[in-house]
């Protein structure tokens, strides 16, 4: 169908907007606790109810993990590397935190880590920084 075979042009822009949601979903998650140390202590608190080693350290890894992350989805830099640190977070968020808990809740980082697998196996594609470098060369 000719309208089917139109939108195969805008694969860039469906991925750069996929990219946009999680990178943005992420930042939102975590700036709270990026910007207060109160609510880090809190996130650590709550990491430790669920057995992590090190709550606090915990905490601020997988935080910044996430934020950082988030921005490299968005601009699509080295988004595959990104791709992979988050792949890790969210398998232990998943095995940590979420197993056993009801779909609802487990749909956040079940969306984050396959997500994160999407964009390890695709990359960053047109509307990104990694293909603005690879122009300028």
């Amino acid at each position: 169908m000719k309208f089917f075979e139109k939108v195969k042009q805008f694969r860039g822009t469906g991925l750069f907007l996929l990219r946009f949601l999680v990178g943005f979903h992420l930042i939102y998650g975590t700036q709270d606790n990026v910007f207060s140390w109160e609510q880090m202590l809190e996130f650590s608190g709550f990491l430790e109810q669920f057995g992590f080693p090190v709550p606090l350290i915990s905490a601020v890894v997988s935080v910044y993990a996430q934020f950082i992350c988030g921005i490299l989805f968005i601009v699509g830099y080295k988004i595959r590397w990104a791709a992979l640190v988050m792949i890790i977070n969210f398998i232990i968020a998943l095995l940590m935190v979420h197993l056993g808990d009801t779909y609802p809740n487990m749909f956040p980082a079940l969306v984050m880590f396959v997500g994160s697998v999407f964009f390890l196996i695709y990359g960053s594609d047109k509307i990104s920084l990694e293909q603005l470098r690879e122009k300028r060369r």
